[in-house]
């Protein structure tokens, strides 16, 4: 019976395969055909083969349920890609939710950045440890609205403003976890921006705020008493998967602060340097380069750790963009080296997005944060501080390898691997 089953599948494999090559299906609708997206994912995965004339089968080699993952993660999937993981720590973190050793998973196709990682986790933990705190949480999404003038507009802010507490109830009734905590408005000309900020528990909250903003900007057009219409439900001041400056000083997502003071002896035995030779290139290279560059992130690769991170943990990557900005501080104390990270767009959640895939809700799992917390938001706020400490020890790392002029050596051994 098994055996007849599966050559009855096979055998309407093959035909939807046909019917696709020869343009009759087309791939979007594959789904509607087979009734199972783990039989319409190898479908289509065959009729790209034939299409451009490939073989894919590492592409097919995954452990991801299909029937699960399409229409939550991805559309007309094929198989996964796959990249290396690796792990750095332990990493001792003295924080308000982080508190104890933990190990980083880093998933990269980059050599030396793991082993970089690791030997500054090493001189972190060796000196007492990173102390982490939250300075701001809060998911924002701004819609922009049309009013006829600027008279107009000005009384549309006033009643908004006024009528608080109503718009408040609206977004909220979306949402179990969804808090609303403050609007921001601004104007160019008779156009209106309204930055509304949320709580969003342990999600990183954009589908969240999304549905609530939506029903905010209905609740104001149908209620306020002048003209005014909503443009966008996104007005890209909220600013998502872009750099900017309202994201870096207003914060978005987690606003987090890891510091440690490594002592002289560390910075001397595992990192092969001075904290004077490791100052002298943070202000050199990090805050006098960055100035004259206009760059908008003045640290040395906060993407690296983040994009890392962010890839073994099922989180949005085009955030990587606002989330890796930030600023790197140091100073020589007492001849020790005194050292901060400060990244004030951070955006994570340990809920929702791809957390829930198999292997990153492992890589979560690993760090004590996968699923929701209790209370709701605690899971997050820890993984922010988490990540905040790892950066620190990612930049601590390369600043000392750049002060020691070694970093084209380590590319070189770890980076370089055997050609094919």
């Amino acid at each position: 019976m098994k055996e007849r089953v599966s050559s009855e599948i096979k055998s309407k494999i093959l035909e939807l395969v046909e019917k696709v090559v020869n343009g009759k299906i087309p791939i979007h609708k594959i789904s509607e055909y087979t009734g199972n997206e783990n039989i319409a994912t190898i479908v289509r995965r065959k009729a790209i083969e034939e299409l451009t004339k490939t073989h894919l089968p590492a592409i097919g080699s995954t452990i991801i349920d299909f029937v699960e993952v399409v229409g939550r993660n991805i559309e007309n999937p094929i198989g996964a890609i796959q990249i290396p993981l690796g792990i750095a720590g332990p990493l001792k973190i003295n924080g308000e939710y982080a508190k104890g050793e933990y190990y980083i998973p880093l998933a990269t196709t980059e050599g030396a950045l793991v082993a970089s990682v690791n030997r500054g986790c090493k001189a972190v933990t060796l000196s007492g440890g990173a102390k982490t705190r939250i300075l701001f949480d809060g998911m924002t999404r701004a819609p922009v609205f049309w009013t006829p003038s600027i008279d107009e507009a000005i009384k549309l802010v006033s009643w908004i403003k006024k009528h608080f507490s109503e718009i408040k109830k609206v977004g909220e009734s979306t949402t179990r976890h969804g808090k609303l905590l403050d609007l921001e408005t601004y104007f160019a000309g008779n156009i209106v921006w309204i930055r509304l900020v949320y709580s969003t528990g342990d999600a990183m909250g954009m589908n969240m705020v999304t549905i609530a903003t939506d029903k905010i900007c209905n609740f104001i057009e149908e209620k306020y008493p002048g003209e005014t219409q909503c443009i966008s439900l996104s007005g890209n001041l909220c600013v998502d998967k872009k750099p900017s400056a309202i994201n870096i000083l207003r914060g978005r997502g987690k606003s987090v602060v890891a510091e440690a003071i490594v002592k002289r002896s560390i910075v001397e035995e595992v990192l092969k340097t001075t904290p004077e030779a490791i100052n002298r290139v943070n202000i050199v290279k990090n805050l006098l380069g960055s100035a004259r560059a206009l760059s908008m992130g003045y640290n040395a690769h906060y993407a690296n750790i983040v994009a890392a991170i962010f890839i073994a943990t099922g989180q949005d990557l085009a955030q990587i963009v606002e989330s890796s900005l930030g600023y790197t501080w140091t100073e020589v104390r007492n001849g020790d080296l005194y050292i901060s990270v400060t990244l004030p767009s951070l955006e994570i959640g340990t809920v929702g997005g791809g957390t829930w895939l198999p292997t990153q809700r492992e890589a979560l799992s690993i760090l004590g944060v996968a699923g929701g917390g209790n209370p709701p938001g605690v899971n997050a706020k820890k993984f922010a501080e988490i990540i905040a400490a790892a950066v620190l020890a990612g930049e601590l790392s390369l600043l000392a390898a750049l002060s020691s002029k070694e970093l084209a050596k380590a590319h070189e051994r770890l980076g370089r691997g055997k050609r094919h």
